[in-house]
C-alpha cells in the first residue's frame, strides 16, 4: 500500500542519492575504524530516517509495510553498517512496542526512538535459545512495583549503542517454551545493565554485536510491554513476522549493488581483446543473478502488500527471508567469480568486503534451516485445514 506516490518518490529519491553520494565514499574508513562517523549519524537522524515504520502520531513517517520495503532495498546497496545503524529503530528495536505498547509506553520512548535521540534493540537471543528462540532462561521476579530481571542475552545488534533494550524473560517459574515468557522495556539507565565488549566478526564492521547482561536489574512494572505478563512471545513473533519482510528487502538491496559494481568491471576489464563481459559463462551469471534479484523483489512487494492488507503472512514472510538471504549469498558468490582475483583482494574492490557482510544473513533471524522446517511445517498446516 503505497498512500502518496510522490511523497514516496521523493523519499526514494533522497535514500538513492545519500547511499551513493555520502556513503559509498565512506565505507573503507567504517571498515577500517568499525564505526560509523557521528555526523553521518546526525545527518541520519535530521533525515528522520530512524523512523519510518513508527507511526506518524508518535513522530514518525508511519511507512506501510510496501513503503518501507522499498526504502529498504534503496537503503541497503552500501556496506551492512549503515541500515544497521537505523534499522533495529525501524524494525526489531520498535516494533514491540508499536505492536503490543500501552499507549503511555507508545508516548514515552517512541517520539524519541524516530527521532534518533534513543537507540532500541531487541534482547531475544540466549546461549540456549537460539534456533529453538522459546527456549529463554533469563527470569523476570515481580517485586512490588517493579520485577527484577537476570539473565544474558548473545549477539545483540546495536547492544553497545542501544539505550533501549526489549528484553524478554520468563516470569512464570517452572514454564518451558512459550509459555510464561513476558517482554520488558529496559533503559540502560535503570541499572544492573551491562553491555560486553563488541564481538571480532568476519565481517559487518561498524555494526556493534555483542553480549547483554541483567544483574539485578530493576525494572518498573509499567515497562511490561502491554501491562501483561505471559504473552511476551507472541509480541515476538509479530515482531519477526514483520521483520522478515524487511530483512529480506535488506537482503535484496546488497545484491543489486554487487551485481551493479559486477557488471561494470566486466565492462572494464579487457582480455582476449575485449570486454571479459561478452563471454558468455560471465553473462550467463549476470542472467542468474538478475532473475533471482528480480524474484525476491517481486515475493518481498507481494508479501508486503498483503501484509497491509491485514492478511496472514506468516508463512510468506518466512519463505522471503529464506529466499532473500539465500539468493544473496548466491548473488555474492558469482559476483566474486566476474571479478576474477581482484574480488578477493579488498585493495581492489569492496566486493571482498559484501562477501563477507552479506553471510550473516542466512543465520540471523532465523537460520536458513529452521525456515525451511517453519515454512514445510505452515504449509503442511494448511493442507490439514482443507
Amino acid at each position: 500500500m503505497i498512500r502518496d506516490p510522490q511523497r514516496l518518490d521523493a523519499l526514494l529519491a533522497d535514500i538513492r542519492a545519500f547511499v551513493r553520494e555520502r556513503w559509498h565514499p565512506l565505507e573503507d574508513r567504517v571498515e577500517r575504524e568499525d564505526a560509523i562517523p557521528e555526523e553521518v549519524v546526525g545527518e541520519l537522524r535530521r533525515k528522520g530516517w530512524f523512523g519510518w515504520s513508527i507511526p506518524e502520531a508518535y513522530g514518525g513517517l508511519g511507512l506501510t509495510t510496501e513503503e518501507l520495503v522499498l526504502c529498504a532495498m534503496e537503503l541497503s546497496q552500501a556496506s551492512v553498517a549503515l541500515r544497521a545503524r537505523v534499522g533495529t529503530n525501524t524494525g526489531i528495536g520498535s516494533e514491540a512496542l508499536v505492536a503490543d505498547g500501552t499507549e503511555e509506553q507508545k508516548r514515552r520512548y517512541l517520539p524519541r526512538m524516530a527521532t534518533g535521540e534513543l537507540t532500541g534493540c531487541l534482547a531475544l537471543t540466549e546461549p540456549e535459545a537460539g534456533s529453538e528462540a522459546s527456549n529463554v532462561q533469563a527470569t523476570a521476579r515481580r517485586e512490588g512495583d517493579h520485577y527484577v530481571l537476570d539473565g544474558r542475552k548473545c549477539f545483540i545488534t546495536n547492544a553497545a549503542l542501544a539505550d533501549l533494550f526489549t528484553v524478554i524473560a520468563r516470569t512464570e517459574p517452572g514454564t518451558t517454551g512459550s509459555r510464561g515468557l513476558s517482554a520488558f522495556l529496559v533503559e540502560r539507565g535503570f541499572g544492573g545493565v551491562r553491555t560486553g565488549a563488541p564481538y571480532r566478526k568476519m565481517g559487518q564492521a561498524g555494526s556493534p554485536v555483542s553480549d547483554v547482561f541483567f544483574e539485578g536489574c530493576r525494572v518498573p512494572a509499567a515497562n511490561l510491554i502491554g501491562g501483561r505478563e505471559g504473552v511476551g512471545f507472541q509480541t515476538v513473533m509479530k515482531v519477526l513476522n514483520k521483520q522478515r519482510l524487511h530483512l529480506a528487502a535488506l537482503c535484496t538491496g546488497p545484491a543489486i549493488r554487487m551485481l551493479d559494481l559486477a557488471i561494470a568491471h566486466t565492462q572494464q576489464r579487457t582480455q582476449f581483446g575485449q570486454p571479459v563481459g561478452n563471454f558468455q559463462l560471465l553473462q550467463a551469471m549476470v542472467a542468474d543473478s538478475r532473475t533471482e534479484i528480480f524474484a525476491a523483489r517481486s515475493m518481498i512487494l507481494d508479501a508486503a502488500r498483503a501484509r497491509d492488507r491485514g492478511e496472514d503472512v506468516a508463512l510468506s514472510a518466512s519463505m522471503c527471508k529464506y529466499f532473500a538471504s539465500e539468493m544473496c549469498g548466491r548473488v555474492a558468490d558469482r559476483c566474486v567469480q566476474m571479478f576474477g582475483g581482484s574480488g578477493y583482494v579488498a585493495d581492489f574492490s569492496p566486493i571482498e568486503r559484501y562477501y563477507r557482510d552479506v553471510r550473516l544473513f542466512r543465520l540471523y533471524e532465523g537460520t536458513s534451516q529452521i525456515h525451511q522446517l517453519n515454512i514445510a511445517k505452515l504449509v503442511l498446516r494448511e493442507r490439514e485445514a482443507r
